[in-house]
């Protein structure tokens, strides 16, 4: 086990403070709940420009982008960070089958990829630990994707 420094667990502690924080608390309930697009159409149809929820598709990703950016150079310990950030593999897989549209669009294929290469190395990490926990997560991500509340 790699040797955790004390800014590291500052650093995560700070992290966890803003995500308390009760506006992205609430944006990330609903994420989680209710975040469930087909396609970019279906998420423009569903969540518009100047939504509610639009607002608050772009507050978890932007928020989690941002966290995965500091993992991703070394400022956190990665084994330290996956032992209690699973959400961020969350937001992952409710968004990785439409970033390759937006990546697109934007003409970006960079969009998203601190996210994206976070939750690979999560993913490796977590299956070395606990073989097939991967799939088991996306089934029952899936099970309860036909049991979300419409808020």
């Amino acid at each position: 086990m790699a040797q955790i420094t004390y800014d590291e667990v500052n650093l995560m502690l700070r992290l966890y403070d803003l995500r308390r924080e009760p506006r992205l608390r609430q944006a990330r309930a609903w994420f989680t709940d209710n975040f469930h697009p087909t396609s970019p159409e279906d998420m423009i149809e569903k969540y518009p420009q100047g939504s509610e929820e639009n607002t608050y598709i772009r507050m978890v990703i932007s928020y989690w982008e941002m966290v995965a950016s500091i993992v991703n150079r070394g400022l956190i310990n990665d084994e330290l960070f996956f032992e209690s950030n699973g959400e961020i593999w969350v937001v992952w897989d409710r968004m990785r089958t439409i970033v390759p549209t937006w990546r697109a669009a934007f003409k970006n294929p960079h969009l998203f990829q601190n996210i994206e290469e976070t939750c690979k190395r999560l993913e490796a990490w977590r299956e070395k630990r606990a073989p097939g926990s991967t799939v088991a997560m996306r089934q029952m991500l899936g099970q309860s994707k036909s049991k979300t509340r419409v808020i």
